[in-house]
């Protein structure tokens, strides 16, 4: 189809863009009149879901956004928290959910470009990313072809942009079938007096266009990112945008040493939506106008129209309001760094959002409105059916070994060395702890003991049976994660991927994943700061489960002191640290039962936050006092998958002494999901009754499970099982599925 601005408006088109009815009134009633055809694509990309939040911005206005350490929350590119010593560290998760489940490669590598541009745009140099990754059952036929194309993509932009990959998660479920999902999340470090934001100020002033040249790839990607799929999914991979991970390393480097010069009044990286969002945002933030005329935007095609400029999501591109006196010195700078650098509009006094083309003017409409007066709905909702508190499970237990090394060898709990050895972990040469641990911990540069600790986390199976609780969890549960290193958490992201927000079962799912997130980051005083909200993740009217993720940052004042999991040496003291008085009794929803009795009922544990807080504070003190030689959070697989974890990553087995009971019982203990459970060793007899004595003055369970020894973990009465034999088990499936894996 031509995209000439003559086309008329029909109501073909309109819903073609995303847009009802209501919301075309809408537009009429804003502008007096019938938009142009260029001013039609410009609503639809500030109008969609994906860039107005406009199901769920009311919901997010209810998270906690605000601390002692936060220096920028919610609403700019990525949010900043204070570390002290006039450095903050800048952070940010976005999807890029629909573009990478129709072009593996290109999707996930311009997810992880965008989260990186996100990042420097604020005056960051990036020293962290994670992945969190979501496919569908391993035997589904497209499901290896994802993985490795997904893999491929986000190790080939972070290699070659040269940003360590510190942590992150892969999972398996059917319900990602049609629709996975590829989370990407990126630090820096910025100084506190040197943080740059979008907003424009002054009038005349020049906007000018920085880094690759436009092109027509992801013309529409916002808006694609804003509908759920069908059987003509193929359709839409035009709307994948094409990354250059070498020409964002330049645009890098040219944006730092342009921020240093003075020469920036604010600054926004083109995302979604490309040049109009980017414009509109500049402007509305300001208080301002924008005109730009699109004839001196650099094109690396042919007879580009309006509509195809405003609305292409092509990469590594920034606009940038410049002080006049700086331009000649600005445009050296990327000129030496071989990247565009044109003047393609000012600002203005009016409120207006004027394009020019071709000396005609081909959109003229309300700055203030086009994000301001977006749609925002109120919709309906529905509370989920419950599930039982406890768990039947019918049929006959196997014994402890056999379980743990199935477990280990499952999709749901096998190692991920596959997928992160194709990462850089190292470049840049800080990175402490690689992904296998509890959290990714990078030293902060130039300072002589400060390093800043990683983790994303979410449990899908516990938030589709009780969103509220497992929105709880994610927090909790990334919370742990730091902590289990020593690190203080000090704030998070997060990326909220759901179904269809018009079906009330799945805005359900939505309001009451937020209100747990909110309740948990409230108690334990770990903000929001930043975020992305991706809906519509469904095919066919079936929705991926609901996957609330969390990205958490923690700092360590020292981090010659932070902990590990793996065991520290023989003969040590291992204890299990919790608020209740068995080791571990929950079941339902929990890997084991899913995995053995094929169980998926049952309510998934419930999350007590003040004592999550109580046992977090006190984990975190023994650490930064050696008072323990090793760390590690229990979750997925419970209390035997936490132990073989440990002896894995370090050689060293253990045996774990266990009162009688009978088979339920014992995996209840061994394999329950219970929350705010943490296992250490302690070196001496001495120290572990130092930690006894201490839990017990705050009213905490302190649990003497065995000790370290030997090369065999040996639970209970079970087999002793080598540490190589587990680490067989545990390395071996992904291996195994990846095999002669399909061409990407």
């Amino acid at each position: 189809m031509s995209l000439r601005n003559d086309i008329p408006i029909s109501d073909e088109l309109i819903a073609a863009h995303g847009l009802k009815p209501d919301e075309y009134q809408r537009i009429l009633d804003l502008i007096g009149r019938e938009p142009s055809f260029t001013e039609l694509g410009i609503f639809s990309a500030m109008w969609n879901e994906h860039c107005s939040y406009k199901s769920s911005k009311r919901w997010l206005r209810t998270l906690p956004t605000k601390g002692p350490r936060v220096i920028q929350g919610p609403g700019e590119n990525a949010g900043v928290v204070d570390i002290g010593d006039g450095n903050a560290v800048v952070f940010k998760m976005e999807s890029h959910n629909h573009p990478s489940y129709i072009e593996p490669y290109q999707g996930a590598a311009t997810g992880v470009g965008g989260i990186l541009r996100d990042v420097f745009t604020m005056g960051a140099r990036p020293i962290a990313a994670m992945n969190a990754l979501r496919f569908g059952e391993p035997d589904h036929p497209k499901t290896k072809h994802l993985v490795a194309g997904v893999v491929a993509g986000v190790g080939g932009y972070g290699n070659s942009f040269g940003v360590p990959t510190v942590g992150g998660e892969v999972n398996f479920d059917a319900r990602y079938n049609g629709n996975c999902l590829v989370n990407a999340f990126a630090a820096g470090l910025a100084k506190t007096d040197a943080i740059f934001y979008s907003k424009a100020e002054g009038i005349g002033l020049p906007v000018v266009y920085l880094g690759a040249k436009t092109g027509r790839d992801g013309v529409g990607g916002a808006t694609m990112a804003s509908a759920e799929f069908d059987d003509k999914i193929e359709e839409k991979r035009p709307t994948v945008q094409v990354g250059d991970p070498f020409t964002e390393k330049c645009l890098l480097e040219a944006c730092l040493e342009l921020m240093a010069s003075g020469a920036v009044i604010a600054i926004q990286d083109m995302g979604a939506a490309g040049l109009t969002c980017s414009a509109v945002e500049m402007g509305a933030k300001g208080d301002l106008g924008i005109e730009l005329d699109l004839d001196k935007v650099p094109v690396r095609e042919e007879r580009m129209t309006a509509y195809e400029m405003m609305l292409s999501e092509s990469q590594e591109r920034m606009l940038m309001v410049l002080r006049p006196e700086k331009e000649e010195e600005a445009e050296a700078i990327f000129r030496k760094w071989g990247l565009d650098f044109a003047i393609v509009g000012k600002t203005t006094d009016d409120l207006r959002f004027r394009i020019l083309h071709q000396g005609e003017e081909v959109a003229n409409l309300p700055i203030k409105e086009l994000g301001d007066e977006a749609p925002e709905y109120d919709r309906p909702w529905r509370m989920p059916r419950r599930h039982p508190d406890r768990v039947e499970l019918a049929g006959e237990h196997p014994s402890l070994d056999d379980a743990l090394l199935k477990l280990l060898d499952s999709p749901h709990l096998s190692s991920r060395r596959w997928v992160w050895e194709q990462y850089d972990t190292l470049i840049q040469g800080n990175s402490l702890q690689i992904p296998g641990g509890d959290a990714g911990v990078v030293r902060v540069e130039g300072h002589e003991s400060k390093a800043l600790a990683f983790s994303s986390d979410v449990t899908p199976r516990y938030c589709e049976a009780d969103p509220y609780e497992g929105g709880k969890q994610a927090v909790a549960e990334c919370w742990r994660n730091l902590s289990a290193t020593g690190a203080e958490p000090l704030a998070a992201t997060d990326n909220l991927n759901f179904g269809n927000p018009e079906r009330a079962e799945i805005m359900g799912q939505l309001v009451l994943a937020i209100k747990g997130i909110g309740e948990a980051c409230e108690e334990l005083a770990f903000p929001i700061v930043s975020g992305n909200v991706s809906l519509y993740n469904e095919t066919n009217g079936v929705a991926i489960m609901p996957t609330p993720t969390i990205g958490g940052v923690g700092l360590i004042p020292d981090w010659s002191k932070m902990a590990r999991i793996g065991f520290a040496g023989e003969g040590q003291t291992i204890l299990l640290i919790s608020a209740q008085q068995e080791w571990g009794t929950h079941l339902g929803q929990s890997i084991y039962a899913r995995e053995y009795f094929q169980n998926t009922e049952g309510a998934p544990p419930q999350v007590d936050l003040k004592v999550e807080r109580k046992v977090g504070d006190f984990v975190r003190a023994l650490i930064r006092e050696s008072k323990i030689t090793a760390c590690h959070d229990c979750s997925d697989g419970g209390l035997a998958v936490a132990l073989a974890e440990m002896a894995m990553a370090s050689g060293i087995g253990a045996a774990i002494e266990a009162p009688a009971g009978s088979a339920l019982q014992l995996a209840e203990r061994f394999f329950g999901e219970d929350q705010a459970r943490y296992v250490m060793t302690a070196e001496t007899q001495e120290a572990a009754e130092t930690v006894r004595r201490r839990a017990e003055e705050l009213g905490l369970a302190v649990h003497t499970l065995g000790t370290t020894s030997g090369a065999s973990l040996k639970l209970a009465d079970a087999r002793a099982i080598p540490v190589d034999e587990l680490k067989a088990a545990h390395e071996g499936w992904f291996p195994r599925f990846m095999r002669n894996e399909i061409e990407y």
